[in-house]
């Protein structure tokens, strides 16, 4: 192909469209504003971003600080110190809760494995992937920056995150097709318990049909509209 004709293909390629967006990365305007402008690409239901760590419906941490996550991470990012829990103020509803829990984000490869492992369902990844650091400490989220807020069970917005609407919504999706353990059997059904905030997600739709299996319909109901 030679000059003219690779010019012809950029010109033809100029009048389909444009698909790049303005993105500024959530700076604020002069006007304390974001720029109407400023959008993030659509992110897929299983991207894997910044992890949170979630809670019950009653406010119960799901971390018990049995230190799995920590032990099936390929890049021995995650740091988990259990402790027995206060007989008077228990934190989570088993015998011992997530006493230190750490991840640093200057190893962490996103491979969701620490979700796996978890069998409390305590750690997912957000579809959150924009934050940076401007120093090695801010990189190793502690606890309680990955802890949901008591209150209302949304994750801790940081100053250097750039937090956008839906990024906290269906976390760690690929999970959630295959849960519990990841047998097809249970593709398009609950699997999971509920979480402060969001209550009982929904599962995501399996890939080959989203035909009922067994009675249960696209979002994990029975004929009777109960969750499994």
């Amino acid at each position: 192909m030679g000059y003219l004709e690779g010019f012809g293909v950029t010109l033809r390629k100029w009048g389909e469209g444009f698909t790049t967006r303005e993105y500024r990365g959530g700076r604020l305007g002069r006007d304390g504003k974001i720029n109407a402008k400023d959008q993030k690409a659509p992110k897929p239901e299983r991207a894997h971003g910044r992890h949170v760590l979630n809670r019950y419906e009653d406010g119960m941490e799901k971390c018990i600080g049995c230190e799995l996550c920590a032990g099936v991470c390929p890049a021995k990012c995650i740091y988990v110190r259990g402790a027995d829990n206060p007989v008077d103020d228990p934190r989570s509803p088993g015998e011992r809760f997530g006493f230190i829990y750490e991840i640093n984000y200057l190893r962490c490869i996103h491979c969701d494995l620490c979700v796996e492992a978890c069998p409390t369902e305590a750690i997912t990844e957000s579809k959150l992937f924009e934050f940076s650091f401007t120093n090695r400490s801010d990189a190793i989220y502690t606890k309680d920056e990955l802890l949901v807020d008591a209150s209302s069970g949304m994750p801790q917005h940081l100053p250097w995150e750039d937090w956008r609407p839906g990024e906290d919504e269906f976390t760690s999706g690929w999970m959630r097709a295959t849960s519990p353990s990841g047998r097809a059997a249970y593709e398009n059904r609950v699997g999971w318990s509920g979480e402060r905030g969001y209550g009982v997600r929904r599962p995501e739709l399996g890939q080959a049909h989203e035909d009922s299996i067994d009675g249960h319909d696209d979002h994990g109901h029975d004929d009777h509209g109960g969750h499994h």
